[in-house]
């Protein structure tokens, strides 16, 4: 008794206080003296050991790591937490390769790294060259130096890819040229951005040994679903061709506002996508019957079917017949039913009473405007007690994570269910929201 009472009082002391109520030192592990720094490059693959998991909501509050490991090995055989994990890449060194396009020549090197990469500081950027983390054609040189096309240029730095949600991608199929996956929410399918372990080609890798692997069709990060990836670059080139050419149907699934209209819905509108607002828009010609040649956009066309609605949500099967950016997403908001919980896309018109209660997409409402600088996390601020070595040079260190990002978003209610060609057919499971209680 005794025992377990002397267990919750460091219980209430955790979650009172964020920590133990004694010290512990761990910064004797990240001490980077005399540490032998191993820059990796994209031909270093991801390892199951890059990666950090974490619970989700309760244990993402500030609470040291070892506060964590306290709380789950005391407080989990009393009670039960539910809360969704996230997956976290411990930081490493790498080797960002570029070369100087046209336009880049005649600036500084400090310069060009603080118009073109505006992640990180003006004086980050010349005590990098300084330090030589910055180089061209592999030479260390002064902040004055003017660059030429063509040259190569190398930054070293500590990287920190944005966390992920942490659930599995399941293999829905293996076959010997071909393997299908369901694809969480979140996860990036290929190396893109700050995203290269955290992905689904580098999770595969990691974790059952599968490389190479070609996707053969695009989905985007908050989507879910339906992944084909072919073993072969040859393989997957034939599934494109097919794709290209009309031969592939492609069907999702998403949970929309309001009643949809219960008789198939056909949308050929062009969907123009803006780079710089990471969002698209739908073109219209106007009603006396104009030719659209004017219009910015691509040509887009989508099928929609309701499977069922509960009077204030329904569930559509969706069938693209061209592949846009957003183009599911915009052509129904178009319709006036957006996907659900799709906050880059819900309408105006959408009442507040409408989306109140409703989950929120927070990935995409922060690419719509400024982040807020003090997060509910405050970028995981103890990350710092995490088993990984922090870089005196590094803007992101000691958190986990990245500017930005604090490891705080869901999945969008759009799920890919079936891909089927000429001789093959490739399905995956409905989520649970696609279940209207």
């Amino acid at each position: 008794r005794k025992i377990l009472l002397a267990k919750f009082g460091l219980i209430f002391a955790v979650i009172k206080f964020g920590r133990l109520p004694f010290t512990m030192n761990m910064n004797t592990k990240r001490k980077r003296e005399d540490m032998e720094i191993v820059w990796q490059t994209p031909a270093n693959p991801p390892e199951r050991h890059d990666y950090i998991f974490r619970n989700g909501n309760f244990f993402s509050l500030q609470f040291p790591l070892y506060a964590v490991f306290f709380l789950q090995q005391t407080f989990l055989p009393f009670f039960c937490f539910t809360c969704a994990g996230i997956r976290y890449v411990k930081p490493y060194y790498f080797e960002f390769i570029s070369h100087v396009k046209n336009r880049w020549a005649g600036k500084t090197i400090v310069d060009l790294f603080s118009d073109e990469f505006k992640g990180r500081p003006r004086d980050y950027y010349e005590s990098a060259v300084k330090s030589g983390r910055i180089q061209v054609d592999g030479q260390k040189v002064s902040v004055s130096y003017v660059v030429q096309s063509s040259q190569k240029i190398s930054h070293f730095l500590h990287r920190h890819e944005p966390p992920v949600m942490s659930w599995d991608v399941e293999i829905l199929c293996e076959e010997p040229d071909v393997l299908t996956v369901c694809k969480p929410a979140s996860v990036p399918v290929h190396p893109c951005g700050q995203y290269r372990k955290n992905t689904v080609v580098g999770i595969l890798q990691a974790e059952y040994g599968l490389a190479p692997l070609f996707p053969v069709h695009r989905l985007d990060r908050l989507v879910s679903g339906l992944l084909i990836l072919a073993r072969s670059a040859s393989r997957a080139d034939l599934f494109r061709q097919q794709i290209e050419s009309g031969a592939v149907q492609k069907r999702y699934i998403a949970r929309v506002i309001g009643v949809f209209p219960d008789k198939q819905q056909v949308v050929n509108a062009n969907v123009n996508y803006n780079a710089r607002e990471g969002r698209s828009t739908v073109e219209v010609g106007d009603n006396q019957g104009n030719s659209t040649a004017s219009l910015k956009g691509k040509a887009a066309c989508t099928k929609f079917t309701r499977i069922s609605t509960n009077g204030k949500q329904s569930i559509v099967l969706c069938e693209p017949v061209t592949g846009r950016t957003h183009q599911i997403r915009v052509h129904l908001q178009y319709t006036g039913h957006p996907i659900a919980n799709d906050m880059l896309y819900l309408s105006e018109s959408v009442s507040s009473r409408a989306a109140e209660g409703l989950s929120a997409d927070r990935a995409a409402a922060k690419s719509c405007s400024p982040p807020d600088p003090i997060s509910r996390t405050s970028d995981m601020a103890n990350d710092s007690n995490e088993d990984f070595s922090i870089d005196p040079m590094c803007t992101n260190c000691p958190n986990l994570a990245p500017k930005g990002y604090d490891g705080n978003e869901e999945g969008l209610w759009l799920h890919c269910v079936k891909y089927s060609g000429p001789d093959w057919i490739y399905e995956c499971p409905h989520p649970d929201w696609a279940s209207l209680s």
